[in-house]
């Protein structure tokens, strides 16, 4: 059995999620920004189907990554430092989110992002702590990622991609940018083998959230992000 969450945004301690399904901690609740932001802040997050309640997840180990640790190959550097594109950040948070939702994912025959959670997130957007970082070609919106940065914490929500290496384009000009920064930490939340081969890792649960209680207290107050911040990111780093 897992709790059903109060009016007030407050939640059990991640360390009581169920093991089975891996990091189940809680449902109910709402998606306000009050709410959303102290899951966060705990190593929590909203994951649920559409026509189910919601549901929050702490899942242990975590997946990582630390924004000095993304690994490049030879091939995709020479992509960053020589396919035309250009990286835009919070130019187009509504319509990257609503590529996520849409995009195929392989064995998910339906989509997590729902129109709540869009609507959620956006808000988020709106208020300066979420963020969306965006490959464009020609003029075209062709790839990109949105998550929510609090103190000095990114937490990474999805990707999309119409186009080749346009999403991992997105991630490396995010990471060099979040160096710059000061920020110390990406959440991947899920473990999978293509995060995997970009250079994140799994680390247990308690580290994680000691982590957090130390970044999420640092960093500047919440603000849109500079569109252009992320201009030639990895070009100038490499």
């Amino acid at each position: 059995m897992i709790p059903w969450l109060p009016r007030e945004p407050l939640f059990p301690q991640a360390e009581t999620a169920l093991s089975e399904p891996n990091g189940l901690l809680a449902a109910g609740g709402d998606l306000s920004p009050e709410r959303i932001l102290a899951a966060y802040k705990r190593g929590i997050f909203p994951w649920y189907s559409a026509g189910d309640p919601i549901l929050w997840w702490s899942p242990d180990p975590r997946m990582v990554l630390y924004p000095q640790a993304l690994k490049v190959s030879r091939a995709f550097a020479k992509v960053l430092r020589n396919k035309p594109y250009a990286v835009r950040l919070d130019t187009g948070f509504s319509a990257v989110i609503s590529a996520c939702a849409t995009a195929p994912r392989s064995g998910q025959p339906g989509t997590w992002i729902t129109a709540e959670m869009q609507a959620a997130y956006c808000r988020l957007h709106e208020l300066g702590h979420a963020h969306s970082v965006e490959t464009w070609v020609d003029g075209e919106l062709v790839g990109g990622l949105y998550g929510i940065a609090i103190g000095r914490a990114f937490f990474g929500e999805s990707m999309f991609s119409c186009a080749s290496d346009a999403s991992k384009i997105a991630l490396a000009h995010l990471c060099v940018y979040l160096q710059r920064r000061g920020f110390g930490i990406i959440d991947c939340q899920m473990e999978t083998a293509h995060l995997a081969s970009l250079g994140a890792h799994a680390i247990p649960r308690r580290d994680f959230v000691e982590q957090l209680n130390r970044l999420t207290g640092e960093g500047d107050p919440p603000a849109r992000w500079p569109h252009d911040g992320a201009k030639d990111a990895w070009r100038t780093s490499a």
